[in-house]
This record gives structure tokens, C-alpha cells and sequence, in this order.
């Protein structure tokens, strides 16, 4: 197939740590692949964002598995502090796990990463939407606040409960 990204990367993330794949132009005309477990702590993912400018990264494709990889995308999605432009370093996609997830014989955490950084330099992989870093922010707090209320609503009920059915007895001594 047709490479279309020429540097791009793979992430496969679980729990505690993130698999990288890396794919770059070997020199030869063909296809290099570089392959890196990363720690899932703030420290490791730094290195993940070094390790993938050092590089020359300009997407990177990743599963949305349950919320791990929030943390990642924070990472990577914004220029830090030192970084050559005020633009973002990495065009970022998050990929539904389902579309990228029934093919035979994946069955590692190199495995998945590689496949991901494969359907990206071949332009097959399709991004889920991800509102903008302070769209998410607004919408974390109004997600707590409807909680909150939640909770609220639920304790008033319960003391209601709790009132109506006390003895009358009970209530007057």
C-alpha cells in the first residue's frame, strides 16, 4: 500500500504504561520500525513526546481505551515550554478501538502499536472527535456539578423516606 504519513507512530495504551511503534523511512527506500514501552506516570510520557519529536513525528494514532489515554493526549497535544512554534508538534488521532481491533494475530501490545502505526502511514485510519482542551474542561466541570446534584436529589429523598416511614409515636417523644 501507499505510505502516506512518512514519520508517524502507534500508540497502544493500557493501565500503567504505553507500547510506541514508530515507522520513518529507512534510507533505502523502504520502511524502518522502532519499537518503545513508555511509563504511563507524567515522567514517562514526557519521554514518550521526546522520543517521538526526536523522530520527526507528525501523527500519532491511538485506541480510545476507556479514559487511559486522556492523559496522553494531554501530553501531546500542546506545545511545552522550549518547543520550536506556538503550533501543536503532533496532529493526534484517537481511533475507535472496535475498527482497529478485529484483525487475525494481534495478539501483543508491540503487535497492536505496530498495526496502528501501519493503517496510519497508509491514511486508513478515521479519528473519533475530540473537543478542544478547554471544551473538555467546561464539559468535566458540568458533568461534577450534574453529579452533585445527583447526590443532592438522592439524600433529599432518602430522608423523606426515612420520615414518612417512622412511627408517628417515635416522632413526637
Amino acid at each position: 500500500m501507499e505510505v502516506i504519513v512518512d514519520r508517524c507512530a502507534g500508540l497502544d495504551i493500557d493501565k500503567k504504561s504505553v507500547m510506541a511503534c514508530v515507522r520513518v523511512p529507512d534510507g533505502s527506500g523502504g520502511r524502518a520500525e522502532h519499537v518503545r514501552r513508555f511509563s504511563g506516570f507524567l515522567d514517562g510520557l514526557l519521554e514518550l513526546r521526546a522520543w517521538l519529536l526526536e523522530h520527526g513525528v507528525t501523527q500519532v494514532a491511538m485506541e480510545a481505551t476507556s479514559s487511559y489515554w486522556l492523559p496522553i493526549w494531554r501530553v501531546l497535544e500542546e506545545p511545552l515550554d522550549g518547543d520550536a512554534a506556538d503550533d501543536p508538534p503532533f496532529e493526534l488521532l484517537l481511533c475507535n478501538a472496535r475498527h482497529v481491533k478485529h484483525v487475525p494475530g494481534r495478539k501483543t501490545d508491540v503487535k497492536d502499536a505496530s498495526w496502528l502505526a501501519q493503517l496510519l502511514e497508509c491514511g486508513l485510519l478515521a479519528s473519533s472527535f475530540v473537543p478542544p482542551a478547554d471544551i473538555r474542561g467546561l464539559r468535566s466541570v458540568t458533568r461534577y456539578r450534574k453529579r452533585l446534584i445527583e447526590t443532592r436529589t438522592s439524600e433529599i429523598q432518602r430522608v423523606e423516606k426515612t420520615l414518612e416511614d417512622a412511627p408517628l409515636t417515635e416522632l413526637a417523644g
